[in-house]
């Protein structure tokens, strides 16, 4: 498992019951998590949050903020990267940190090389790319909510970033894939982090299940001639890191490393650890990381 350690404005200071107790640079956010299968007694730590997300027994929940004085918006920082983040629904605060492990090898292979090409497709509110930006990458922003591009023009903003080669594209990321086929673009880095289910910018529906294997393979026509890296991060309960890796031994047919790994994040003075989903990746043979 490849775990985050080095992400000093976030810290995982609890796991009970179904839910996580976190700090976001000081701000202490309990947050339901369906990892969390096991109950303690609670500590006293678990009433000292500024904000809590609370379910509903009909569905979704909300947030129960408990500090009047907590902003609506707060930055974190992770080494030398500023992101903005806020609650939002369905318990979200628009940045994943265990993906930090996922960060640290994108910088790593952007800097193996000059002028890289880098789509990021389900980007989100932009860490990806902003990683990739920073270390000299021309990058493509694909996610099909105009509110998260919009959310991910503003980090770039916040890191002194908008005057470099991004493109931000609001779209269904299947939809814009096949169009980059029929347009001839390649890449060297491909980055996806699709959803388990979700609607694009025109109510398309997607289904991890279902279209995963169709998007790779399409993307894997979209890879230069000497591609770097492929990676593709999964949340996905239904699915396993073998099935990943699978689809990339059959997509890609280039020499290369494939491999994948859960990602985690260790509680704070404990020796458990969180589960956050898994990454797969295919790396160019060529790539040498320091």
């Amino acid at each position: 498992m490849r775990l985050v350690t080095d992400f000093e404005d976030y810290q995982l200071l609890g796991l009970n019951n179904g839910e996580k107790l976190e700090s976001w640079h000081g701000i202490i956010l309990r947050r339901p998590d369906p990892q969390v299968i096991w109950e303690n007694e609670y500590e006293s730590i678990w009433q000292k949050y500024d904000a809590r997300y609370e379910r509903s027994s009909s569905g979704g929940g909300k947030w129960i903020v408990k500090n009047p004085h907590m902003p609506k918006e707060f930055v974190v920082s992770y080494h030398d990267l500023k992101f903005k983040l806020k609650l939002m629904g369905f318990k979200h605060t628009g940045l994943f940190p265990e993906q930090a492990t996922n960060w640290n090898l994108l910088e790593k292979v952007v800097k193996t090389r000059k002028n890289v090409k880098v789509l990021n497709l389900f980007a989100y509110t932009g860490a990806a790319s902003i990683v990739a930006l920073k270390n000299g990458a021309q990058v493509v922003h694909v996610d099909s909510s105009r509110g998260m591009v919009e959310w991910a023009k503003e980090n770039v903003k916040l890191n002194n970033l908008s005057h470099l080669p991004i493109k931000f594209i609001v779209d269904d990321c299947l939809k814009f894939v096949k169009r980059e086929i029929r347009r001839g673009n390649k890449y060297d880095i491909i980055l996806m982090d699709p959803p388990s289910f979700g609607r694009g910018s025109k109510h398309e529906v997607w289904q991890v299940e279902k279209d995963l294997y169709n998007l790779m393979k399409l993307c894997s026509l979209l890879l230069s001639d000497n591609p770097i890296l492929f990676l593709v991060n999964s949340y996905s309960t239904g699915l396993s890191k073998t099935i990943i890796e699978d689809i990339l031994k059959l997509v890609i047919k280039r020499d290369g490393i494939i491999t994948s790994s859960e990602i985690g994040i260790p509680l704070v003075s404990s020796n458990l650890i969180l589960p956050c989903g898994m990454t797969s990746y295919y790396l160019n043979e060529k790539t040498h990381l320091d």
